[in-house]
């Protein structure tokens, strides 16, 4: 295990350049599904700042399911198609959405929440699925941030 280092005064690329690297670290000698998210969700969680949940939601028996997460209480199931997690795994792309009050179908787990980034993640080609996290800040989420976070999923994906 690597040691973390204070995230304060460190500029955005070095918080995600340190995300990446403490996911790495992490994942590189556990197997463990749970384990895995739920380190990952505690690294989001420490070095990113302005989010009020950081997590994870499963598919099963055709619905997202709360998984790990860092936060307030959460929706427990989200039909696919509704809400942007919902949206991420009925498109198979990531979200970004800037205000998701804009949203029709938005499914407020924190009223606080007011910007989304959700990635898909894929097991033998299948959205097994989703990160998803949430700030109070509207357009929170950078090309950065998402490229970063998409990155993380995908070191994620090569331990399934």
């Amino acid at each position: 295990m690597i040691e973390t280092v204070n995230p304060k005064g460190l500029s955005p690329a070095k918080r995600m350049e340190s995300i990446l690297l403490f996911s790495r670290a992490q994942l590189r000698n556990e197997k463990n599904l749970t384990a895995n998210l739920a380190n990952l969700s505690a690294i989001i969680a420490l070095y990113m700042e302005d989010l009020n949940w950081a997590g994870f939601y499963l598919m099963n028996e055709g619905e997202l399911v709360l998984g790990p997460f860092q936060g307030k209480p959460a929706c427990n199931r989200i039909a696919i198609g509704s809400g942007v997690c919902g949206t991420a795994v009925a498109e198979g792309k990531t979200q970004r959405v800037d205000d998701v009050l804009a949203l029709d179908n938005h499914i407020a787990c924190d009223a606080a929440s007011r910007s989304e980034l959700v990635v898909p993640i894929r097991q033998d080609g299948e959205i097994l699925g989703v990160l998803d996290l949430d700030s109070p800040s509207l357009a929170r989420f950078t090309d950065l941030e998402q490229s970063a976070m998409e990155e993380l999923v995908r070191l994620l994906e090569e331990t399934l």
